[in-house]
């Protein structure tokens, strides 16, 4: 009995430290890879900053997979909402802010300027994607333009839909002629079941020495 009794609570410790150790990894992920990822991202937007208004900066003119080439800004999720936009979707990119799908337009061009970002963890730049709705503007700035995007509607689809990502979404023959936006993100909450899709198009352009109108920035109700 006394062998049984000393078996149950090495296994109780056991069982006890497992749970301790799992509190402590939901933690990490979803507390503390926020607060690194925000801390770097909030460096990386600095840095854009200060090249978008330097003159003797040049943007280059290929963007290499990784590197933050755009500030992306949402002002439904905030008014200090600024996240850096690398090329990219790889595990590595979206630990940092919000990537761009590679074989998709460039911001402002004719065809699908496609994103991606997590929805919980690293920064979680897309968790509110769900309270996007029509007309809400989504903001890029580049060291030329800041590009004004606004919403169109939105859809829910399986991961192996890529279709959205197409020039003209969802449409394999059609030719686009227009630029459009469509951000990606995890459904629901705290799972990868599915990927929530909001879909946006070019309202303007305004270049980056001009700035852009205060009420452009507004939320609506």
């Amino acid at each position: 009995m006394r062998i049984v009794r000393g078996l149950a609570g090495l296994l109780g410790e056991l069982l006890v430290t497992i749970g301790v150790v799992l509190v402590l990894f939901v933690g990490w992920q979803l507390w503390w890879t926020d607060v690194v990822a925000d801390a770097d991202a909030g460096q990386v937007v600095t840095t854009l900053q200060q090249d978008f208004t330097d003159p003797a900066w040049v943007q280059p003119k290929q963007v290499e997979l990784g590197e933050a080439f755009a500030i992306v800004r949402i002002p439904r999720f905030g008014a200090r909402f600024a996240r850096p936009l690398y090329e990219g979707t790889t595990r590595e990119v979206l630990m940092r802010g919000v990537g761009h799908y590679a074989d998709t337009a460039g911001p402002g061009e004719v065809g699908n300027f496609a994103m991606a970002g997590h929805r919980t963890t690293y920064g979680k730049p897309f968790n509110q994607i769900d309270k996007l709705t029509d007309g809400d503007v989504v903001l890029v700035e580049t060291a030329k333009s800041y590009f004004v995007y606004r919403v169109t509607g939105h859809q829910v689809v399986q991961p192996s839909q890529v279709s959205v990502l197409l020039p003209v979404p969802d449409r394999p023959e059609a030719e686009a002629t227009e630029a459009v936006l469509t951000l990606t993100s995890c459904h629901p909450e705290f799972s990868a079941r599915e990927r929530y899709v909001v879909h946006a198009e070019l309202a303007a352009e305004y270049p980056h020495a001009q700035g852009v109108p205060a009420e452009v920035l507004k939320v609506g109700e």
